[in-house]
């Protein structure tokens, strides 16, 4: 193999969080494998970088402004208000608002948007993160101990660069969070090889291939229990050799998830630590810049195993590292056999016992073969820096702002928000419901309207909205609520815009203290006219107080 550049991405500081005692997630692991990769002195054979964390702003470029603020400001104390008795934000038991999460997460990301960074500027060949792949995080909600997709926001950095890029998933879960964000774009294939079937996250059929313009980009190989290393590379290879061929991809992006190993304490997969990094040795012969991320893994040492190894075949050393492991601060953890291998057990392979492997891979071939061409797509060029940074503007002038004028901002943005016709539909009455720009009367209709919506029951008389834990996988149901927002303080859903809001900090319910400043500083207020904080519940319409009374609500369009 020809020697590669790699960059490898690695924070001391990872290693320090816990989701909590008895939590499977561990992100020690991270640590762990970063003392065998030095143990092995591959260290020396690789650009060492320190991710930048990543910040509000930048983290906002896919998940919503609310949902990074929820997760800049929440603790252990305060998780049951801020995600309204566990209706909100972090659904279930798997995702705990732990100390720390979101400098966690900001590690995590920042990672992974280096690692693009590396790729686009040519900087590395292969750019490698094990702190990253987080692939259930969603837009609004944190789902199977995710919380931010750095996934996705990896991704979006490259296609500022790239055309198309090629995003393949090897965990044991389908990768629902990087799918359902790239549902119908074209400009990135999503390629997931998962268990599927009364298993987390319930997704990932293969009928689910991709809508509008992303039609036949997301493809999907559903397996069952035991699949064996032999058995998993007669799938992965014909169907990724077929994906390159067609996608023709400017950039592969790899989530190399360790729960699909033998053992692993939430897998149900067989393969072994050699035929695992089948995959990576096979991308990394196609001469492709690719990203390597971790993902899943709850047997630490296996993952550490692997990580290392696989960081071998980045660098093209794998058949030169001894396989006896070499002293290192974790070596007991590594006994009683002190090797670096992860070898398969008996389990038996559904996948041949049944032959519905032979017409996955047919299927998943079908599929790829309806698609003719490579897609175009025409590129301008991006700006390097911001038009704030390119002006000179930053945190030294934002702190100019005293704390009325960021509550002035809020409102003045509230208003023209109230005004915005709402584009956003929900007929199912899931996750999606949250969003909503109305107020007032309106508000609480549509909230009822909703939670009406919410508690349809199915045939099996279960609650529409459900969720799938990652820990138990047994399904649970969101709690619904009579009137649409008696689970929130003071009886008022709180209100929440799709568009973005320029200060996240202070709060909305501030309307008595601005509406005093206001009076004060500007005079806009006078006479008979009622208060700023009831003309927002109006739509922005000022009215004579006298004459409310008589008057019926005003509704605002939704």
């Amino acid at each position: 193999m020809s020697n590669r550049k790699v960059a490898y991405y690695y924070d001391n500081d990872v290693g320090a969080y816990t989701y909590g005692l008895g939590h499977p997630m561990k992100p020690h692991r991270i640590r762990v494998t970063h003392d065998l990769v030095t143990a092995y002195g591959m260290l020396d054979k690789m650009h060492i970088l320190r991710p930048k964390r990543a910040t509000p702003e930048v983290m906002s470029s896919f998940h919503t402004d609310e949902y990074v603020n929820f997760l800049h400001n929440v603790t252990p104390e305060t998780a049951e208000k801020m995600t309204y008795h566990g209706t909100r934000f972090l659904v279930g038991e798997d995702n705990p608002a732990f100390e720390g999460v979101f400098e966690f997460c900001s590690i995590s990301a920042g990672g992974s948007i280096g690692a693009a960074k590396q790729i686009t500027s040519g900087a590395a060949d292969i750019a490698i993160n094990w702190a990253g792949g987080l692939h259930h995080a969603k837009k609004r909600e944190a789902s199977g101990f995710c919380y931010i997709n750095d996934i996705v926001l990896g991704t979006l950095e490259l296609l500022r660069t790239y055309p198309r890029v090629l995003y393949i998933d090897i965990d044991c879960h389908h990768g629902d969070g990087v799918e359902e964000a790239f549902y119908t774009t074209d400009r990135v294939m999503t390629c997931s090889f998962h268990k599927f079937g009364e298993y987390f996250p319930g997704t990932g059929t293969q009928e689910d291939k991709g809508r509008g313009k992303g039609k036949g980009y997301a493809v999907n190989v559903p397996l069952k229990d035991g699949i064996t290393d032999e058995a998993f590379k007669s799938v992965f290879r014909p169907v990724i050799k077929r994906v390159l061929e067609v996608f023709q991809p400017s950039a592969v992006v790899l989530q190399c998830g360790s729960d699909s190993l033998a053992g692993d304490k939430l897998g149900c997969f067989n393969l072994t630590m050699h035929g695992h990094a089948s995959c990576v040795q096979f991308l990394r012969k196609q001469n492709i810049p690719l990203i390597l991320l971790g993902g899943g893994g709850y047997t630490v040492k296996n993952v550490a195993r692997t990580w290392t190894y696989e960081t071998a075949c980045a660098l093209g050393i794998e058949d030169d590292i001894d396989p006896v492991l070499p002293w290192n601060q974790y070596f007991e953890w590594f006994g009683p056999r002190y090797r670096l291998e992860v070898p398969e057990n008996n389990m038996e392979d559904l996948n041949i016992k049944d032959g519905s492997l032979d017409v996955v891979r047919a299927n998943a071939l079908e599929q790829l073969q309806q698609l003719t061409c490579a897609p175009s797509v025409q590129l301008q060029d991006t700006p390097r820096e911001s038009v704030q940074q390119h002006l000179g503007f930053g945190h030294d002038e934002e702190e100019g702002r005293d704390e009325l004028d960021e509550q002035l901002a809020q409102h003045t943005r509230y208003l023209y928000q109230l005004q915005e016709p709402d584009t956003t539909t929900d007929e199912s009455g899931g996750s999606d419901s949250w969003d909503s720009d109305e107020s007032g009367a309106s508000a609480r209709a549509g909230w009822q309207r909703r939670a009406q919506s919410t508690s349809r029951t199915r045939a099996g008389g279960a609650p529409s909205k459900r969720r799938m834990s990652l820990l138990t996988g047994q399904y649970f149901d969101v709690p619904a609520h009579e009137n649409g927002y008696e689970h929130y303080e003071c009886g008022a859903p709180p209100m929440k815009s799709t568009k973005r809001r320029f200060f996240a900090s202070g709060a909305w319910d501030e309307g008595d203290f601005i509406d005093a400043e206001l009076d004060a500083r500007r005079g806009v207020l006078g006479g008979g006219r009622q208060p700023l904080g009831r003309a927002m519940e109006r739509g922005g319409q000022y009215v004579d107080i006298f004459d409310e009374e008589d008057e019926e609500p005003m509704s605002v369009d939704s």
